[in-house]
């Protein structure tokens, strides 16, 4: 059934280089945060070690640590969480974001575009699937950070999606590109669009300083989230896309083309 209004709570925070254990812990604490009402949590690309070369000799195989505590938050707070964390698979590592349900049942998406400037190429997988998933009746199309430089790949191709989310760790000195980029999106594909980012300052010296934000289809941005590690939550409501998608059908004049 569709749930006129979709409750989403955006973490942002600072995260430690490499910990798994203390990153879980963390985020665990702000979990008592969220609002019990919240439909859909979303965290940081990388939640568990940070965006780091070395976070591929961490990786999990799933269905172990990380999975079983999504699966522990999803109980607690009876919302869908997602987040990226790096995976083992016997195809190699792969920078994956997980879609947990609070009755266990999961699906992810592997991060299909690698971000080469740091040898993200070099150490984990590509991906080669998007994918679209349901939360209370609204379609999700869930990408990862360097993903939304490339707009062929999220393009939503009549409808498919309502909401196009982005879990990141995007440096400081191009927040404006996220910036941009982000409202970009949501106004092309005619849908809501989130991106989360972390905080803080890495063991590289990297800064980054959230921005995370939920954008209108038109293109308004919904909340003021900028460098400060907070939890915000931002209900969506339904009538507002169904109806610019009525009043503005620019969708069925979009050019029609298939990804090999």
């Amino acid at each position: 059934m569709l749930k006129e209004q979709l409750k989403v709570a955006l973490v942002q925070t600072n995260l430690y280089d490499l910990k798994i254990g203390a990153n879980l812990a963390m985020l665990e604490e702000l979990f008592w945060e969220i609002e019990d009402d919240t439909d859909l949590i979303l965290l940081p690309e990388m939640f568990t070690t940070g965006f780091h070369q070395e976070a591929a000799q961490l990786a999990e195989p799933m269905n172990l640590t990380t999975s079983k505590w999504m699966l522990q938050m999803a109980k607690l707070k009876n919302a869908v969480i997602m987040g990226s964390f790096p995976v083992k698979e016997k195809e190699g590592v792969f920078n994956r974001l997980l879609v947990m349900n609070p009755d266990g049942s999961y699906k992810y998406y592997d991060k299909r575009h690698l971000f080469r400037m740091a040898d993200e190429d070099k150490t984990f997988s590509e991906g080669k699937e998007k994918l679209i998933v349901e939360v209370e009746g609204w379609k999700i199309c869930p990408l990862i950070c360097y993903d939304l430089r490339f707009p062929v790949w999220s393009r939503n191709c009549g409808n498919e999606y309502d909401i196009l989310v982005y879990l990141a760790n995007w440096p400081a000195p191009r927040v404006e590109a996220w910036d941009t980029l982000l409202k970009a999106r949501a106004i092309e594909n005619l849908s809501y669009c989130i991106g989360v980012n972390r905080t803080g300052q890495d063991m590289n010296m990297v800064a980054y300083n959230g921005h995370s934000v939920v954008v209108s289809p038109k293109g308004n941005a919904l909340n003021e989230l900028y460098d400060k590690e907070q939890i915000i939550s931002v209900s969506l409501h339904r009538k507002d896309l169904d109806g610019l998608r009525e009043k503005f059908p620019a969708h069925l004049d979009a050019d029609k083309f298939t990804i090999l």
